[in-house]
């Protein structure tokens, strides 16, 4: 079950958004009404999720950035949702999915990818085993999302450009905020005042909306990424231990090296057949030697799940 946080302190800065159709000029007094109605409905989860978040961030000693949207009904809600983060290996994610845009049915799953010993970074799992036999790119895409897998990582960069191809794939999901100037595992390597290896809550979710329910993808390719989501192994701690046990989540973990950076981002469907919510989750410590506290990304999670009013 989600955690209870306390909501003890003042609003933050904090966005929610709803959609709601256009209202003919002779109903203006209804109009006016209507709206009243949703400001005053609004400002409940909006009130609830700056405290909230205001409360888990002085707890945590550092910086909470979320945003999330309801699918079904178009409504956001978000916190710092404009501040730059770092990415870490929520890169990889997006990687997959420009892999995936670019390359024919038959090129993923037949094309080998080989690397050297001195091209395998730490945490590479599941390339470590395959210096001599190479992967093919499906295998690529899906360590790297699954395992976070940093040589796959970096293979899925080459593919594409480099970090440069990765910008520029954020480019055509018009996203003209995410960067990636690095590679792996160099780009772990932050501080608050880098802009290098960058994205916002915001920016990064509707970037993850528009791969795994818009049309940046076609749908083999979407279906394919939300099953590697879905096997996702390093995230349990994270944005799915702040949802019910019962809720269907796919996300993509990022861990950094410095200020404690841990992030998560997320396709969280509801009930099976449910129309998903998407969160971006990205925290840091104030102090560049800050441990990562999953617990943070959890209870956030839980925050704007309420938030939404997905949960009571």
């Amino acid at each position: 079950m989600p955690r209870t946080l306390p909501v003890t302190l003042k609003a933050a800065t904090i966005t929610v958004s709803l959609l709601a159709g256009a209202v003919p000029a002779t109903t203006a007094t209804a109009a006016t009404a209507t709206a009243t109605t949703i400001a005053t409905a609004a400002a409940a989860p909006r009130t609830d999720v700056a405290a909230a978040l205001r409360a888990l961030e002085t707890s945590f000693k550092g910086r909470i950035g979320a945003y999330a949207i309801d699918t079904a009904t178009g409504k956001t809600i978000g916190y710092r949702a404009g501040e730059r983060f770092a990415l870490a290996s929520t890169f990889k994610a997006v990687a997959a999915g420009a892999v995936l845009a670019r390359t024919t049915d038959r090129e993923l799953t037949r094309k080998v990818v080989h690397w050297t010993a001195g091209e395998v970074k730490p945490n590479s799992p599941e390339t470590g085993k395959h210096v001599k036999d190479g992967m093919t790119l499906a295998e690529l895409c899906r360590a790297a999302i699954i395992y976070s897998d940093n040589t796959a990582g970096n293979m899925l960069l080459k593919r594409i450009g480099g970090p440069q191809g990765l910008t520029r794939y954020f480019r055509t999901l018009k996203d003209p905020v995410s960067r990636l100037d690095r590679w792996e595992t160099e780009l772990n390597d932050w501080s608050p005042k880098e802009k290098r290896d960058t994205t916002t809550p915001a920016a990064v979710a509707r970037d993850l909306r528009a791969l795994t329910t818009g049309d940046a993808l076609g749908a083999k390719d979407r279906s394919r990424l939300i099953g590697w989501l879905r096997d996702n192994t390093t995230g349990d701690a994270r944005i799915r231990a702040g949802l019910p046990t019962t809720w269907i989540v796919g996300d993509k973990t990022g861990t950094g090296g410095t200020y404690g950076t841990a992030n998560d981002i997320a396709v969280v469907w509801p009930a099976k057949d449910a129309a998903p919510i998407v969160m971006a989750i990205y925290t840091n410590r104030r102090a560049a030697d800050g441990a990562t506290d999953d617990k943070v990304i959890a209870q956030t999670a839980t925050v704007l799940a309420r938030g939404l009013g997905r949960l009571s």
